[in-house]
């Protein structure tokens, strides 16, 4: 009867239970609503320049209206300042939403900014101009409403504060001073005037931190002017004391930009001290007073006339040195005409021409002639001159014999390991080359052709070198503009901001065309060494003596490759000039290394033609050379570990190349080294102190190595950011030392240097000096970060459209012409003195 009763009522039970429910939730929902209706919204009619202290909680809100009359012709700034007087805010911050007619502004304050690592630092007082959305009445009123609320239950005192900014148009060229900090942005309002189509923003402070960042952007709202948001469009650069940005008219339909600058929470992108690391994820650090005085002015760049001054200065002066020279050239085949027919008339001249005891002949080759005037020239003429030269202790003999010697030597063959390899041979290079005292003659004894041919390995090499480095080049830093171009990010690339004049989508045309002269000079180069190669090559087909037996044997593949990597440097140049930074230095410096290490190679086969090194060992040697300098940018900057191996390597191959040039290549490296070195110190250092056989090799030799264990000394102890200079530094100091000793013997020797060579030393020696001068300036540098980079930026000193770097561009690329002038000319004195009579150093 129980069971039976229950089931019988349960359904009643669960109709009851249901009812109760529903019930109760609308109990719930009536209270809340209750609760609702009790919460005041209270709208004012708030006046600009007056400060508003109130109290808010969850159960009030406060809506403040204010109106103000804009007009079309005068842009009128708003601010809105926000202080939160009550003490643990941050819990509960107060909500701020600033309602206009196309714009909606909203923030906390506290204002909560993030930065690295996820901290958090509040700010209670709050600074923010109000977008102004254009008008196309000439006055309208516009009505904008602030809406002031929380969650907090608490009641939350705060101050509030609308005004106007009346200077917030720049006018060009008035510097205005304004201070900013992470909570209290700006931004002004430029207007591009009639006749101006770019302008140079530049923002200063005196204060290096805190870190700021200056920003350009379209007229249009919502304007992002917060440290979290400053990137998300237009351009922007991080700066400490200074920055400066080029705008062009045509990126900003409106004719107008807003130029917003924000100080960042922390200094680590400006290269300032990082915060340690909060020890709970959530703790709020007080970042201090980051209030920062800065001051802007906008001012016109250069006009379009401007460009092409700086166009037609950059060719007139490279186009010069194509004049000059056709000058020298019109002299010098003027002055050799006369000589021609003074040796066709020697009746009509005086004794002092005709080429008597105890006075020196000039032949076609003296002076570094650029004309072939010797085609004309009579072999009895020539042989008469050469023989009446009693200076240089010539042989008499006869062409024929000459000539029939060279058939001769035609009949071998023209492949050079076929007479290296022979066993007598070999036997007898030990012979020569081991001798006290070397002649050319003794080293230039391999046939022409086979050495020509070597020779023009180096330059059909490094053109082929050039064209695979060159291509994917291009390609990057084409890459690299287009991203600053698209992201606005300036701090890719390291640009002289003061002076950078854009063309185009290149940012610092300037910067690229200064490299103009590489190009040119080195392709007047290339014309200069052509001539003198087809002045030689018909000497040598008229079997001319002094062409076959007299002089520096000529080849001429090494001054071409010399030329090619001129040209080169200068397209390599341009190209990291496009966007200069620390990833692509290399393409500054890569044709650096190979122009210092072909002129080494070129100064060492003017007296050891038949040693110098082949062009595929010169070439591995000089990319492993550029692989180190690859390893040293990426992994060099503070790694011990790196430059312990590279100093270990750079002291094994110093040692290495030493002894391969004291011995002249006739040693061998083998498991019986170690024994061998021991019985040379054994016979020559205890046994019995003897001085060393080759005493001026042993002098340079001694110096080098006393200067390549210095710089691999400073390099370890050191530690230099900046890797690849200073391999290019280790490599002109060799250069340079070589060329003094080659200098000093050559003097020593009783040779002499001719007008033409000293005239290019000197020129090159003061060139090289203000080159210098200018290059050491540092207008900026990537070993810093882009804002600290941007501290050591110069405006413009010539022509308003070149800088310090420019000039060293104009300057080092004459320089290395001259330079390689002076390799060009250095020997000429010896083109009458037969090779057996000039010494080996």
């Amino acid at each position: 009867m129980v069971l039976r009763s229950c089931c019988k009522f349960g359904p009643v039970l669960v109709w009851f239970r249901l009812g109760y429910v529903v019930l109760l939730w609308l109990c719930v929902t009536h209270l809340r609503c209750a609760r609702a209706e009790t919460k005041t919204v209270v709208q004012k009619d708030a006046e600009f320049d007056v400060t508003y202290n109130d109290t808010v909680t969850s159960d009030n809100q406060t809506i403040y209206a204010f109106n103000h009359t804009v007009s079309r012709n005068k842009t009128e700034g708003v601010r809105v300042t926000v202080d939160v007087l009550s003490e643990g805010a941050e819990s509960s911050p107060i909500l701020f939403v600033v309602r206009q007619k196309q714009a909606v502004l909203s923030f906390q304050v506290p204002l909560i900014l993030r930065g690295l690592y996820q901290r958090k630092y509040p700010y209670a007082h709050v600074g923010r101009t109000l977008c102004q959305p254009p008008t196309r009445s000439l006055t309208e009123t516009q009505y904008f409403f602030v809406d002031v609320s929380t969650l907090s239950s608490l009641g939350t005192h705060y101050q509030l504060r609308i005004s106007r900014v009346d200077s917030f148009t720049l006018h060009t060229d008035k510097k205005f001073s304004f201070t900013a900090s992470p909570s209290q942005p700006q931004y002004f309002k430029y207007v591009f005037p009639d006749g101006v189509d770019t302008v140079i923003v530049k923002v200063n402070s005196e204060m290096t931190f805190p870190c700021s960042v200056m920003s350009i952007q379209d007229i249009q709202c919502p304007v992002y002017d917060l440290d979290n948001n400053v990137a998300f469009i237009g351009m922007y650069q991080t700066m400490t004391k200074t920055a400066a940005i080029t705008v062009q008219r045509k990126d900003f339909p409106s004719n107008s930009f807003y130029v917003v600058v924000v100080v960042k929470t922390e200094d680590e992108a400006c290269g300032g001290p990082l915060r340690f690391y909060p020890l709970r994820p959530d703790e709020l650090i007080d970042a201090g007073n980051r209030s920062k005085t800065l001051d802007v002015v906008v001012s016109p760049a250069i006009s379009s006339d401007v460009y092409v001054m700086g166009m037609l200065f950059c060719l007139g002066i490279f186009l010069s040195f194509y004049l000059l020279t056709f000058l020298v050239a019109c002299v010098e085949n003027k002055r050799m005409h006369r000589r021609r027919e003074g040796l066709l008339n020697p009746a009509d001249m005086s004794p002092a021409e005709t080429g008597k005891p105890g006075v020196t002949p000039v032949s076609p080759y003296e002076y570094g002639s650029f004309v072939d005037n010797a085609s004309t020239l009579s072999s009895e003429a020539i042989t008469d001159s050469i023989a009446s030269d009693a200076n240089y202790g010539y042989m008499e003999r006869s062409l024929e014999s000459v000539a029939g010697r060279s058939r001769q030597e035609s009949l071998s063959s023209i492949e050079e390991d076929d007479y290296d390899t022979l066993a007598d041979i070999d036997s007898d290079k030990n012979i020569v080359r081991t001798k006290k005292y070397l002649c050319v003659s003794d080293l230039a004894r391999k046939d022409k052709r086979v050495l020509s041919k070597k020779y023009q390995i180096y330059f059909w090499n490094i053109a082929t070198i050039g064209v695979f480095y060159a291509l994917p080049v291009i390609q990057l830093v084409i890459t690299y503009q287009t991203v600053v171009n698209v992201t606005g990010n300036q701090d890719i690339c390291y640009y002289n901001f003061l002076c950078a004049h854009p063309l185009g989508n290149l940012s610092a045309f300037n910067n690229i065309l200064s490299n103009l002269g590489y190009v040119m000079l080195g392709l007047l180069f290339l014309l200069i060494v052509l001539q003198r190669d087809v002045i030689h090559s018909r000497a040598l087909d008229r079997n001319d003596l002094n062409a076959l037996e007299c002089g520096i044997p000529k080849h001429f593949g090494l001054f071409y490759a010399m030329g090619t990597a001129l040209m080169m440097e200068g397209l390599l140049s341009a190209c990291y000039h496009v966007c200069p930074n620390y990833t692509n230095f290399q393409f500054d410096t890569s044709f650096m290394y190979m122009i210092a290490g072909l002129c080494v190679l070129k100064l060492y086969q003017k007296r050891h033609p038949d040693i110098n090194a082949s062009a595929y060992t010169a070439y591995a040697c000089l990319a492993a050379v550029i692989f180190f300098s690859v390893l040293g940018v990426v992994f060099g900057k503070g790694n011990m570990v790196f430059w312990i191996v590279f100093s270990v390597l750079h002291i094994l191959a110093t040692m290495l190349l030493s002894t391969q040039l004291y011995y002249m290549g006739r040693w061998r490296l083998d498991s019986g080294i170690l024994r061998r070195i021991v019985y040379v110190i054994y016979t020559d250092c205890i046994r019995q102190c003897s001085g060393p056989m080759y005493i001026d090799r042993m002098v340079l030799l001694v110096m080098g190595n006393i200067v390549n264990w210095s710089l691999a000394a400073y390099g370890l102890l050191k530690t230099p950011n900046d890797f690849a200079s200073y391999l290019l530094a280790i490599a002109i100091c060799n250069l340079l030392l070589y060329f003094a000793f080659y200098i000093i013997m050559k003097l020593r020797s009783g040779e002499r240097i001719q007008c033409m060579a000293m005239v290019c030393i000197l020129f090159t020696a003061v060139v090289w000096g203000f080159a210098l001068f200018f290059f050491f300036q540092g207008l900026s540098t990537w070993q810093k970060t882009p804002a600290e980079s941007r501290e050591h930026n110069r405006d413009c000193i010539v022509l308003s459209f070149f800088d310090d770097h420019d000039i060293w561009h104009f300057l080092s690329s004459i320089a290395m012409f001259g330079s390689f002038l002076v390799l060009l000319t250095m020997d000429d004195d010896l083109n009458n003195v037969q090779r057996d009579k000039i010494f080996v150093f």
